[in-house]
């Protein structure tokens, strides 16, 4: 029976088939379960055997038989049986809900009726396949191709091709369908290994210019490039199916560069004059030329995509920039100079990253650079330090030396240029400190070069650590070349600063000054000489009131105290305490009962000075006017009386006096020290005395007198003339007063050359400090031996170099041992005398 419906998909995996005899008016429906039992048919009165044959489906090859007899056992074993419970909704169609088959003028209803009678006789579905296969035409693959390479061919002849790319798309899409993938590489590989050699031989014996050599070899390439993207855009299934498919089988794109790579290496002329004709241009570049950067950017990428960019270009070519650098570098120093040549260096640095960017693989930068580094700064550094770096410092050219810096950086060289700048700083600095004439600018000059130092420091070097302990260490080798004389001159410096006189200075540049200075008192060794000279210029500065600032003078206190601490600056606080303190007794002594009987006429301020605090003065006679030993006797009076115990000694070396005097142009004020005024009070009395008659009158020292004398009558106030007349004060020299004295001011300074610091003031000074030095060094040997109890010479040497902080020599060190040895603090070992023992 013939039957017509709709059509079903191919692959049928469960099926449904409805029968019905021709008068039957029920309908019997057998089921399956999914573990394949079979439950009980339902019984009809009547059954019929009903036989459909559907036509063979030409797509698919499936057969339909149904079969209604109940004998299963002749059924062809691969037939398929499906049982299946049925739905209504499975066989209602979407138009009315009713399935109906036609056969031969019969007619099935399939509409459900109730109360049916179960049909006795179960029905069954039979799904023959076909076993035959589709066959593929006569000569496939060879027709298919022939068509697939027309194509290729006309691709690397540049032609056009009859032939579609859907239909070449589609034809190696049914080779590898059918199994012929790898046939169809394999063909495809040797075409295109055809043409390439065939290409590449070409080239041998092409243009002998380099750069046209160059430029075909570039065109061959990208032509390569763009016929295997098209071959493979054609193969792209083969590709993705059978070359993924197959283990160590390269894509199309990787077969063609491989393939290329191998017959570039047949050739070998052609690949060397590849690489020389890239190196040549390279080389005019370096040497200001203009050329291609795109024709090397694309060489150099194709030798990176064959994967011999490295053996075959980048060994040469460092080769190559090594042997041009190391020629250029030592043409370059002998012609330029340091700034140039450095500048240089730093161009061509540029242009080599410059380089890497533009056409060179990544992974060349760092040899690269290297090269040149090595070529152009490594092989140099001592020549560039030799042959400039006094100059730069010198000039203070800071961006010339930021930038060697900076170079030297990248090839290691830091620690090089650090001990230049060491023996730079020893070498100028020493050149400063060991003049003797120029003592006096030496402090300010030494301010100068460590400022220009700093600000090179800062600028240049990058506040490096090491650097900046360099110009530390420099320094304090400097400032110690001569073991006291700069810390000497450091107070002085400061004397100078802090006096009366510097007008023109704010607080804000006093205070940076301070701290410069203290930066180079940081270096002193000998902290107790600079001690000793500033402890003399400040009571000196205290005292005759020629302080310019009591402010800066307690701040450059405060610094010294945070710098040493309280025991250093003990005695200098205790100065300004006496200050202060003098000023309440004198305030309390003219409000005293005894200033009542002081004759009128007369003032008189008397400092009262704490004997350790204050440096030594020696004691220095002088017979004073009777007005002012009766002052000194009424102030000792009220000052005994007030503090019991105590015991008052005048030093007149230090006391200064305002005198006024007439004279015939008119009344003056005199700004004199108190020798100088004892002598000038003289003169009240008569207007011509002899050297030899001042002398006995005062009783003041003889070279004391001298310099005073010398003051009033050579100076530039000259309120005395001396017969006859010269700068030296002879013994028969007359003194006469000056009547025809004339000056614009009223009150006169007049300068006391005595003021002048002496070599025995300097002599008495030092010696003092050797003296307070001989107990520290003392303390320290008891200190020491007392905790180690037994010690050898040797480490006890050693412990008191560690501990003592101001430069002396082993020699003085054994004396002070053996002074404590005759003390008995010590005694020598009797088995070794190398070794001491401390006595309790």
């Amino acid at each position: 029976m013939s039957h017509s419906a709709k059509k079903r998909p191919a692959n049928v995996t469960a099926a449904t088939a409805v029968a019905a005899a021709p008068n039957a008016s029920s309908l019997s429906i057998p089921t399956s379960s999914s573990a394949g039992h079979h439950f009980p048919a339902m019984k009809k009165p009547k059954s019929q055997p009903v036989s459909c044959s559907p036509s063979l489906d030409a797509k698919n090859g499936i057969q339909f038989n149904f079969n209604s007899t109940g004998n299963h056992d002749d059924e062809d074993p691969s037939s398929v049986i499906i049982d299946e419970d049925l739905r209504s909704d499975d066989l209602a169609s979407p138009g009315n809900g009713r399935a109906s088959i036609t056969g031969g003028g019969v007619t099935a209803n399939l509409s459900r009726k109730k109360a049916t009678p179960p049909n006795p006789t179960t029905k069954k579905l039979v799904i023959k396949l076909v076993k035959a296969k589709p066959s593929l035409p006569t000569n496939f693959e060879e027709d298919t191709w022939a068509t697939l390479k027309s194509a290729i061919n006309a691709i690397f002849l540049k032609q056009p091709d009859s032939c579609d790319l859907e239909k070449l798309y589609q034809a190696v899409n049914d080779l590898c369908l059918h199994k012929m993938g790898g046939s169809l590489y394999q063909r495809i590989e040797k075409e295109c290994e055809g043409h390439i050699s065939t290409v590449l031989q070409s080239l041998v014996g092409q243009s002998p210019d380099l750069v046209v050599f160059l430029s075909l070899i570039e065109k061959c390439w990208q032509d390569l490039c763009d016929q295997m993207l098209m071959i493979r855009g054609i193969a792209l299934y083969l590709d993705r199916t059978y070359v993924k498919q197959t283990p160590n089988v390269r894509s199309l794109w990787d077969m063609g560069l491989q393939l290329f790579c191998k017959h570039l290496s047949l050739c070998p002329e052609v690949e060397h004059k590849t690489v020389t004709g890239l190196l040549r241009l390279i080389e005019r570049e370096r040497l200001g030329e203009a050329v291609d950067r795109t024709l090397l950017n694309h060489l150099l990428k194709m030798f990176t995509a064959l994967g011999i960019y490295q053996e075959s270009f980048e060994k040469p070519f460092l080769a190559c920039t090594e042997e041009f650098y190391a020629a250029e570098g030592v043409k370059y120093m002998q012609q330029s100079d340091v700034p140039d040549y450095l500048k240089h260096v730093e161009m061509r640095l540029h242009e080599e990253q410059e380089r890497c960017v533009l056409y060179l693989d990544a992974n060349t930068r760092k040899p690269l650079i290297s090269t040149a580094e090595k070529q152009l700064l490594e092989r140099h550094v001592s020549a560039i330090l030799d042959k400039g770096f006094m100059m730069l410092m010198d000039g203070s050219r800071i961006e010339v030396l930021q930038r060697k810096y900076l170079l030297f950086s990248r090839v290691n060289a830091l620690e090089s240029l650090r001990q230049a700048l060491g023996s730079y700083i020893r070498r100028a600095g020493q050149a400063i400190v060991m003049d003797d004439e120029k003592d006096k600018d030496m402090v300010s000059s030494l301010l100068e070069f460590k400022a220009s130092l700093d600000k090179i420091w800062e600028a240049s070097f990058s506040k490096n650590e090491a650097f900046g302990n360099t110009i530390k260490d420099s320094f304090e080798y400097l400032i110690n070349l001569r073991q006291n004389r700069p810390a000497e001159l450091i107070a002085k410096f400061l004397d100078e600063k802090l006096r009366a006189g510097n007008k023109g200075t704010s607080e804000e540049e006093m205070e940076g000054i301070l701290d410069k200075v203290l930066v180079l008192f940081r270096f002193i060794q000998g902290k107790d000489v600079f001690e000793a000279f500033y402890k003399k210029d400040l009571a000196k500065r205290l005292l005759l009131g020629k302080s310019a600032s009591i402010d800066a003078e307690k701040s450059m206190i405060s610094k010294l105290k945070t710098e040493c601490g309280s025991q250093f600056t003990n005695k200098l606080e205790g100065m300004f305490k006496d200050i202060e303190l003098s000023k309440e007794i004198n305030e309390s002594f003219k409000q005293s009962s005894q200033a009542r009987t002081l004759p009128s006429g007369i003032e008189m301020s008397v400092h009262v000075l704490t004997t350790g605090y204050w440096p030594t003065y020696p004691p220095m006679d002088v017979q004073l006017p009777s007005e002012l030993t009766f002052y000194q006797d009424i102030f000792k009076s009220f000052y005994l009386s007030k503090y019991h115990g105590r015991r008052l000694m005048w030093q007149n070396s230090l006391g200064h006096c305002v005198l006024k005097a007439d004279f015939p142009k008119g009344r003056k004020e005199l700004a004199v020290s108190l020798f100088q005024a004892v002598v000038l009070m003289l003169f009240n009395d008569a207007d011509e005395y002899s050297f030899q008659d001042i002398k006995y009158a005062t009783r003041i020292e003889d070279k004391e007198l001298r310099r005073t004398l010398q003051s009033l009558a050579c100076g530039k106030v000259r309120v005395l003339q001396k017969l006859p007349k010269g700068r030296e004060v002879e013994d028969d020299d007359i003194f006469v007063f000056n009547e025809g004295f004339s000056a614009p001011l009223y009150r006169i300074k007049v300068n006391a050359i005595q003021m002048k610091e002496t070599v025995e003031e300097n002599t008495s000074t030092t010696e003092r400090v050797f003296q307070d030095r001989q107990y520290q060094v003392d303390a320290a040997i008891v200190r020491i031996m007392k905790t180690r109890k037994v010690l050898s010479h040797t480490l006890l040497i050693t412990e008191l170099f560690q501990q003592l902080k101001f430069p002396i020599k082993p020699v003085d060190l054994k004396k002070r041992i053996e002074s404590l040895i005759d003390r008995e603090y010590l005694e020598r070992d009797k088995s070794n005398p190398q070794i001491y023992n401390y006595l309790a």
